[in-house]
């Protein structure tokens, strides 16, 4: 059965950084047939908590399910997802060009200051060109480049920070924090 695929959902995961997480993560969106449109795995401000950012078009009930799934797991600290308007998002592109096409060309600097991109290298065979944006921006300078002839070209996964005051994962392990310490004084008490 084809799931109805209607919003772009960008689903985080903060976990402790351990081997097979990532498999046992993408293996729930596999079961539910949906298809990762980006992901990209950084540890996060909170020291020795790991962030997955993933993205992926599926409807508002099946991403809930998809959380939940991936909140079983063990690894597993908390796990949110969150629509476009909710959160910041960028991806970082990389382009390698002939230098000697974009020499000729004389459009190459109007084209640079056009999409906001930088060089990161250039000698006498190629141009590394770097640009950060939304996808749509990315592949359009993508376009721009083809008829240059684009030796290379990558870009990352989505990165995104929500918009909220403080991670929605801070104050989690915050809460879990203080209830270890009451349980902890329970159990002092009970010994007295």
């Amino acid at each position: 059965m084809q799931q109805e695929e209607n919003t772009l959902y960008t689903v985080t995961v903060y976990s402790e950084n351990q081997v097979g997480l990532l498999n046992q993560v993408s293996i729930i969106f596999t079961r539910r047939n949906l298809n990762i449109w980006s992901l990209s795995v950084s540890s996060s401000a909170i020291e020795g908590v790991h962030k997955f950012t993933i993205a992926c078009r599926t409807s508002k009930e099946l991403i809930e399910k998809v959380v939940k799934q991936i909140e079983k797991r063990i690894d597993v600290i908390r796990a949110f997802y969150y629509t476009d308007d909710e959160i910041v998002y960028q991806e970082m592109a990389l382009y390698k060009v002939p230098t000697d096409a974009i020499l000729e060309s004389g459009k190459f600097e109007k084209l640079i200051r056009k999409y906001n991109a930088r060089i990161l290298e250039m000698n006498k065979t190629f141009v590394v060109i770097e640009k950060t944006g939304h996808c749509q921006e990315t592949g359009q300078l993508f376009e721009e480049l083809s008829p240059y002839g684009v030796l290379q070209f990558v870009r990352s996964g989505r990165i995104a920070v929500t918009k909220c005051k403080v991670e929605h994962v801070t104050n989690y392990i915050e809460e879990q924090e203080v209830r270890r310490v009451q349980e902890s004084q329970l159990l002092c008490d009970c010994d007295i």
